[in-house]
């Protein structure tokens, strides 16, 4: 008879921990559907820069992080947190290591997904696409709901919607613009629905071209289309100095007798964004307040 109390008594005893535990679960929108979290985990793992960004905004301390980070406003997390290999190729070994309550990923090493959850419980935070400032602001508070620190998401978001409100009115009535990646010498253009079309659909900021192909690395396109084209701003990417290489800076790959036949051009109306911010954090918090602020500043021109 003891024996059954015992048992009785621990059957219900795992039953409450089981509840609780569930209670402490956090539901989070994520790429890949909304997911069961459980709540404030003490070891994370984030391997997406934009969500070490934000984490990082939130003040949620990292134990591992990329190798290289590339945006420099981030070099404190780099050097508080353990290394835990690349974007594309993550350091299984390393992490398993740290052993983690959480792994964080998202772009880059989004299809190391399956493989990371294998050694802890895994995310997939990526932005992507259309409705891009409302996903990012969705992973905000998603954060701040999973750390216990809405409050600061919150207060956050009320700085955002400032920043925006001042970048849209920055670029109200002053004509269209066209956002240009450059690669060395070679030219892309993004529009609605890329990954910099955010730009476009959050500030109001009218299309030079409608219909551009939203894909991964954008339209590839000749100096002949931005001429004909004819912009009135261009809004810049450089590719090659967002991840570190030497080739032909924006400038000089732009600097030609087509391209100086825009308005943009003869204006003075090229605004060249801060290159890692956009193209490797683009969607983390403070990536995104950094590129209103040069948008804000680049159409107002005092910058």
């Amino acid at each position: 008879m003891a024996l059954t109390n015992l048992r009785t008594l621990l059957s219900v005893a795992a039953i409450s921990l089981g509840s609780a535990a569930v209670a402490d679960d956090v539901t989070l929108s994520t790429y890949r559907g909304d997911t069961q979290v459980a709540k404030a985990p003490k070891t994370i793992v984030a391997l997406d820069i934009a969500a070490v960004d934000t984490l990082n905004a939130l003040n949620v301390p990292l134990a591992g992080v990329p190798g290289n980070l590339y945006v420099n406003y981030l070099d404190q997390v780099a050097a508080s947190a353990k290394p835990a290999g690349s974007l594309f190729e993550p350091d299984f070994e390393a992490i398993a290591m740290m052993a983690p309550d959480l792994i964080v990923a998202g772009g880059r090493s989004s299809k190391q997904y399956e493989a990371l959850a294998e050694i802890a419980p895994t995310i997939d935070m990526t932005i992507w696409g259309e409705g891009h400032m409302d996903i990012a602001l969705d992973r905000l508070r998603g954060y701040g709901a999973l750390m216990g620190k809405e409050a600061e998401a919150a207060a956050l978001e009320a700085k955002f919607n400032a920043a925006l409100s001042a970048a849209q009115e920055a670029v109200a009535d002053k004509g269209t613009a066209l956002i240009v990646l450059t690669n060395g010498p070679k030219v892309s253009v993004y529009g609605k629905g890329s990954r910099f079309g955010w730009v476009h659909e959050a500030l109001n900021l009218p299309e030079t071209v409608e219909g551009v192909d939203a894909q991964t690395h954008g339209e590839a396109v000749s100096f002949e289309f931005i001429a004909e084209a004819n912009p009135d701003w261009m809004l810049v990417v450089d590719r090659a100095a967002a991840i570190g290489q030497k080739n032909d800076a924006a400038k000089t790959t732009l600097d030609n007798a087509l391209v100086a036949k825009t308005t943009a051009w003869q204006k003075g109306q090229v605004i060249y964004l801060n290159a890692a911010d956009i193209y490797i954090a683009g969607g983390g918090y403070q990536s995104v307040m950094r590129t209103l602020d040069d948008i804000t500043h680049g159409f107002n021109g005092d910058r």
